[in-house]
């Protein structure tokens, strides 16, 4: 089989593997649609995700979906040729962080696709991917997998806005437009926000958010003094996320949301440490939280994309041949013309 397989920065080389034998519990799912998420770029572009090093040769990918091609003698739920969305993650249940049904921060998790362990755990970005039954999601077979492999994505968004709390009504501020802002601009108008508004850099991407609900998008690097009567309209936004993955943008989350306000950091941000404005924490008495993947939220995702609750389509912008999958890095990381770029096997 395929492997795209990343040995250091900008060294991704597509390889023949032995495809992976089937084990009792075990379904082999033929890739058809993964889509490349920002930890990915980091990979690909400088070799590591925030502190995370790639220090072996590495599958990225964890954003995928397929259809069942083999399943091991004690599966029961799943059966071949159903179409699937993969979660990407194998808890261990018996952390404390398992048994207070927070698989999400598992200490022992086994996640496809991250550097986070070394050995480490390779992804989905393959013709083919051996997963546990537990994994994997049937979803209707006239779904299209490029819509499928939006279950990850969504899911870390569905996270983020039930880290927020209660959001019916509510006044709404996400810094950063790529694909799990927007995404996070899905699930909170389905959630109920009364308002959002939405920042970026770069006027594409909001051109975007506006097509998909946001009421309102500036562009801070341009037109700062709009997001300044915003605030001001809002009297504080009541909630805001930060998902740019920059200092600059949790300052702008926590100098934005009104006294008693919550900040839900979604986005990675560079490793290290920086200043925080601590000060505003303490006397706006700010809820600070963080939002860190997902857990039951991977089954609501797919429920709403299967039923069509959730229109990710617009988000994606382009589908790349796995043969030429280092182009297919490329575009992604060009924010200014691409937002949700996946890898067709």
């Amino acid at each position: 089989m395929r492997a795209c397989v990343i040995h250091q920065a900008e060294d991704l080389r597509l390889e023949e593997h032995e495809t992976p034998a089937v084990t009792p519990h075990g379904v082999l799912v033929r890739i058809r649609a993964g889509g490349i998420c920002g930890s990915d770029l980091h990979y690909y572009f400088e070799g590591r995700n925030g502190d995370f090093l790639v220090r072996e040769p590495f599958i990225p990918g964890h954003e995928v979906a397929g259809e069942v091609a083999e399943t091991g003698a004690e599966v029961t739920r799943i059966k071949a040729g159903q179409r699937v969305a993969i979660h990407p993650g194998r808890n261990c249940g018996r952390c404390f962080a398992c048994r207070e049904g927070k698989g999400n921060l598992c200490r022992n998790v086994f996640f496809m696709g991250s550097a986070s362990r070394f050995p480490h755990m390779q992804g989905g970005f393959a013709d083919y991917v051996l997963v546990d039954e537990s994994q994997c999601y049937p979803v209707s077979q006239n779904l299209p997998f490029a819509t499928a492999a939006f279950a990850e994505p969504l899911a870390v968004a569905l996270h983020a806005v039930e880290r927020a709390g209660p959001m019916l009504g509510r006044s709404v501020l996400i810094t950063g437009a790529g694909p799990i802002g927007l995404l996070v601009l899905l699930a909170a108008r389905r959630a109920g926000a009364e308002t959002i508004c939405i920042t970026d850099i770069l006027d594409e991407p909001l051109a975007l958010a506006r097509r998909v609900g946001a009421d309102t998008a500036i562009n801070v690097g341009r037109d700062g003094d709009k997001l300044a009567a915003e605030i001001e309209r809002a009297a504080g936004f009541e909630i805001a996320f930060e998902v740019s993955g920059n200092p600059a943008g949790l300052a702008t989350c926590l100098e934005s949301v009104r006294p008693g306000g919550t900040v839900v950091q979604v986005g990675t941000l560079p490793p290290g440490k920086f200043p925080v404005a601590g000060n505003l924490v303490m006397a706006k008495e700010i809820d600070l939280r963080g939002a860190m993947r997902f857990d039951r939220e991977f089954a609501h995702s797919v429920a709403c994309l299967d039923r069509g609750l959730i229109d990710v389509s617009p988000l994606l912008t382009a589908s790349v041949p796995a043969a030429e999958a280092s182009s297919a890095f490329s575009l992604a990381k060009q924010r200014d013309k691409h937002s949700k770029v996946q890898i067709v096997f």
